[in-house]
């Protein structure tokens, strides 16, 4: 398993995307599917800076780490900002209004939940920990 650790700030989502994107070639994901991965996780990641360290008078790190199996990638980010749990928003409401007239936020979990596989959340020994899966092809 690679890993990747940055300091919590807005510095690093460079890093941390060169990271998924390189990860994402290694796995011999589809450049889409690679595309789409890296958005997920740097939705998250920029929300773990701004919003779980960015009240914090001494923010953490962001481990970033990368799994690759037979049939699939993962990615995990781990932090040690506050527990935020992704799934306890549910789905924002009005997408189908106009821009406008929409209500602010949201929009990111919802878009990193859509751009993968499989996304779960969990809360382990003091760390956030947001897992992103991307099936690799059969073919």
């Amino acid at each position: 398993m690679d890993s990747l650790t940055v300091p919590g700030n807005l510095d690093s989502l460079q890093a941390i995307r060169d990271f998924v994107l390189a990860a994402a070639e290694e796995a011999g994901i589809d450049e889409r599917s690679a595309y789409k991965l890296s958005l997920a996780v740097d939705e998250i990641a920029t929300n773990i800076i701004i919003y779980g360290y960015g009240g914090s008078a001494t923010p953490g790190d962001v481990v970033v780490q990368a799994d690759t199996e037979d049939r699939r990638l993962q990615i995990v980010l781990e932090d040690t900002s506050p527990p935020f749990d992704p799934f306890s928003r549910g789905e924002p409401s009005g997408l189908d209004a106009p821009l406008e007239e929409r209500a602010i936020g949201g929009l990111g979990v919802y878009l990193a939940k859509r751009s993968v596989d499989e996304f779960r959340y969990e809360y382990v020994d003091g760390r956030n920990r947001n897992i992103f899966v991307v099936n690799r092809s059969t073919t």
